[in-house]
């Protein structure tokens, strides 16, 4: 069917849900560590850089090509804290996928699923390495290959080989569709899996009549220091972060396993549904938000550099705001407030006493009204305490007046 010379070489991209393999090392802007990895060429099509997100703390949850999204939020100026949710296994140390090759060699299957580039990139290097690349070469000539997306495709040409068939959305779902239209009662398929067994769309191959195989050149494994993990979901619980990404479905799931077992997954998902917003690279990332009852933002195409881009414009747009108070014009930048010639950043109890008060500017909010808003203050002294504080934080503590028995307003 293939019966051109393999060509040898990696595909122009990745998977912005499957990325490159990272290198060890630690970025100077970050919070915490994070692994480096080499550019995103669809990031480098940004915006110019500069301190547009100054005072904007933000979450990265990926393992590889992480430094992707540090380094472009980093030179906007904004704060990263860094905790990979989940990781890749090693491939060197994965007996299972050459033993899965071997049995996909073996059956000769008649169609092969290709769903992320990186995916089968890896699955042919591993196969190269264990002495069966010219087998599978031979296997994947003789199969009809259908691919999940345009950087699939590509991998699999990089490699010489050609495809039959593209998903016109990129999801998983689709390309099984494209592979059942064609009929496959007593075919055998083979399906690259992208981190983890899609469980419902194997199934509906089997209930076609297939025999499937399946091979997963990657897969999902607990993070090496789940320290870090711990102390992002403390500060994505306590809304101390103004947005959390998501890069793959796993990262989903490993952050609320990480918080279930410090027994915070019901107060991070709350932070998620209010208050910290969660930005998903893709539909298959932004699935097990959306069964949480978290609503994340998205971009329209599903790369990394999209994602930023969509990141940035969810903060400048919703994350700063300017009132005319009746001392000066006063400017929010995320936690930094600007207000006659001053800047200060806000911690995050006052910037939320300052949000809710801006949010009706000049008009009176009761105090039962701020208790709501103000999940920390359990009390009126509590809540008392905090208006103090965010008095004491203002470059001008006569921002905020005091309405004797009624509650408190932004002094316009």
């Amino acid at each position: 069917m293939n019966g051109h010379e393999r060509r040898t070489g990696s595909a122009a991209g990745d998977e912005a849900q499957a990325d490159s393999p990272s290198t060890p090392g630690r970025h100077p802007h970050t919070a915490w560590s994070a692994e480096l990895n080499g550019p995103d060429t669809d990031s480098g099509r940004l915006e110019p850089s500069g301190p547009v997100l100054s005072g904007f703390r933000i979450a990265v949850t990926s393992d590889r090509r992480s430094a992707d999204l540090i380094d472009a939020f980093v030179r906007r100026g904004a704060e990263v804290l860094h905790a990979p949710a989940v990781r890749i296994a090693p491939v060197e140390q994965d007996e299972i996928l050459i033993g899965d090759t071997r049995a996909v060699i073996a059956c000769r299957p008649d169609v092969v699923v290709v769903t992320t580039a990186y995916g089968f990139r890896r699955w042919i290097e591993a196969a190269d390495a264990a002495g069966l690349g010219d087998a599978l070469a031979r296997t994947l000539d003789e199969a009809r290959i259908i691919v999940r997306g345009p950087k699939a495709r590509g991998a699999v040409r990089a490699a010489g080989h050609d495809d039959d068939g593209i998903a016109h959305d990129e999801r998983t779902a689709s390309t099984i569709g494209l592979v059942l239209d064609a009929g496959v009662r007593g075919k055998r398929v083979a399906v690259q899996l992208h981190g983890h067994e899609d469980v419902e769309q194997l199934e509906r191959l089997r209930a076609a009549g297939a025999s499937v195989l399946t091979v997963a050149p990657y897969r999902w494994v607990r993070p090496t220091d789940e320290s870090r993990l711990g102390r992002l979901v403390a500060a994505v619980a306590a809304r101390e972060v103004d947005v959390v990404t998501f890069t793959s479905a796993p990262a989903v799931d490993g952050l609320v396993s990480a918080a279930a077992q410090l027994g915070m997954d019901g107060v991070l998902v709350d932070a998620l549904r209010c208050g910290v917003t969660a930005a998903a690279v893709g539909p298959v990332t932004a699935e097990p938000l959306l069964d949480l009852g978290v609503t994340p933002i998205m971009p329209e195409r599903f790369r990394m550099g999209a994602l930023i881009r969509t990141v940035i414009e969810h903060l400048t747009v919703n994350g700063v705001e300017q009132v005319q108070t009746a001392l000066g014009p006063l400017v929010v930048h995320g936690r930094v407030v600007t207000f006659g010639g001053q800047t200060v950043t806000l911690a995050r109890g006052p910037r939320a006493m300052l949000a809710a008060l801006m949010s009706e500017p000049g008009a009176v909010l009761s105090r039962e009204r701020l208790l709501d808003e103000l999940p920390d203050a359990e009390n009126e002294h509590a809540l008392d305490m905090a208006v103090s504080r965010l008095r004491s934080a203002l470059p001008d503590r006569h921002l905020v007046q005091t309405v004797v028995r009624r509650g408190y307003r932004l002094n316009v």
